[in-house]
């Protein structure tokens, strides 16, 4: 019986939820970001993961991270005609991140990462009462 497949599934599942973790980060970090380096009102990032396989081909079945995406909601508007940014009715557009989303998100984050691990831990317990036998 071959324990490692199950170890590296996990070990996908550990990857994909730390970018998870490091966008969710970067996003709060930029909550109040009116001006990226392009110039720029900060968009909400999402990871975007896919199925790394089947196994039915031979691929182990896990998750990899496909790509990082900007989030299309709309942006929010908020009046401040002192502002300097704000536009011919006065108001300026902030970023479309919502901190308490973003908590959420790494509160199932942080709890799907705990589960990886507990999956690898189990498996080297497996391993370990397989090689006491």
């Amino acid at each position: 019986m071959d324990f490692f497949p199950e170890m590296q599934i996990a070990a996908s599942g550990l990857n994909a939820e730390r970018a998870r973790l490091e966008i969710i980060a970067g996003n709060i970090a930029n909550v109040n970001t009116t001006k990226t380096a392009g110039g720029d009102v900060f968009r909400r990032q999402l990871v975007q993961l896919v199925s790394a396989g089947s196994g039915e081909d031979g691929e182990l079945p896990g998750v990899n991270v496909a790509g990082v995406v900007s989030d299309p909601s709309p942006l929010h508007q908020v009046y401040d005609p002192a502002n300097p940014e704000a536009d011919d009715k006065g108001f300026v557009a902030k970023p479309n991140v919502d901190v308490m989303l973003e908590m959420v998100d790494m509160l199932g984050a942080t709890r799907s990462y705990q589960a990886n691990v507990t999956a690898i831990q189990s498996a080297k317990e497996m391993i370990r009462h397989a090689l006491e036998i």
